[in-house]
């Protein structure tokens, strides 16, 4: 299935498992998930690659109806999901390529959802976004704040994310579950306070939700989603899980209240490292995917 210069996996192949009769084609799509498995600069467990695929196969037991909506939200938007491909070359190639696929989506008037892989891939994703929007916001879960200005020679590293987002001058920050940082980090998040808002992880029970939501309110925003936002006990299939984190109310609340006052315009979820027997992880991504499409769509 090919349209607009993208090859699309089959709908009941593809994320939500869609009989083809129910399907919709790409002029109607409202949704696009991009698979892309980057894995070029992990630095402890492994298994990045395999991500996307794991997601994508799991979201085909996710119950489509949705009591917090009342109906099937993917009806009202509509999702294709594009066939994933390999990726060669340097990770700088890599970024580059989905900045492309990313960039022509957005072209097309598609919400693209990108499926990691590693967390490097939101720096190639970003940049389409802004180009077109002058006061972005990204929404990031993570239990890293991802500012280092490269990591182990890598300028795009995972560990440096958000750091290379933050080189476009016209996007702010707003990180929530953040429970790990460097001491090299501090001095870039002081010079940038104006435009970075952690919420850090061992606060979460005294979060204003206003003061979240008063940094989006009226913005156009990219959710960036690392699983390893999520605690420990939640999401054990990442590379870096870690204690303290959010749990899945946690982060709901936060997509649906953000969701309320801004527009969200992207997204990539990313750092699932499937493990086998563990696929209830796997479903957790894929249900949390279809949650952010479905507050993005969201008829206002």
């Amino acid at each position: 299935m090919a349209d607009k210069g993208f090859s699309f996996q089959k709908p009941l192949d593809g994320f939500l498992a869609i009989p083809e009769e129910e399907s919709v084609g790409y002029t109607d799509a409202r949704a696009v998930v991009v698979p892309f498995g980057l894995e070029a600069s992990v630095s402890y467990g492994g298994g990045t690659a395999k991500g996307p695929a794991a997601i994508i196969k799991a979201s085909h037991q996710v119950e489509l109806f949705d009591e917090e909506f009342w109906c099937e939200p993917v009806r009202d938007f509509g999702v294709l999901t594009l066939v994933e491909k390999p990726i060669a070359g340097k990770i700088e190639t890599a970024l580059s390529e989905l900045e492309r696929i990313t960039g022509k989506l957005l072209d097309d008037g598609k919400f693209p959802l990108i499926l990691g892989g590693e967390h490097s891939i939101t720096a190639g994703s970003i940049r389409p976004f802004a180009a077109r929007y002058p006061d972005l916001t990204i929404l990031h879960f993570d239990a890293h704040a991802d500012l280092r200005d490269g990591y182990d020679g890598e300028h795009f590293s995972h560990a440096a994310a958000m750091r290379r987002c933050m080189d476009h001058k016209n996007i702010s920050l707003v990180s929530c579950g953040i429970r790990n940082i460097s001491a090299g980090e501090i001095p870039f998040l002081k010079e940038n306070e104006r435009r970075i808002k952690i919420f850090w992880a061992k606060d979460r029970r005294e979060w204003d939700m206003d003061d979240i939501l008063e940094r989006l309110r009226g913005k156009p925003v990219y959710v960036s989603f690392d699983l390893d936002g999520f605690d420990a006990s939640l999401m054990p299939a990442t590379g870096t899980p870690e204690p303290g984190g959010l749990m899945w109310d946690d982060a709901v609340r936060i997509l649906d209240a953000a969701s309320r006052v801004s527009s969200f315009v992207g997204a990539d979820i990313n750092e699932l490292a499937p493990v086998k027997q563990m696929h209830y992880c796997d479903f957790l991504a894929a249900k949390l995917a279809y949650k952010i499409l479905s507050y993005a769509c969201r008829k206002k």
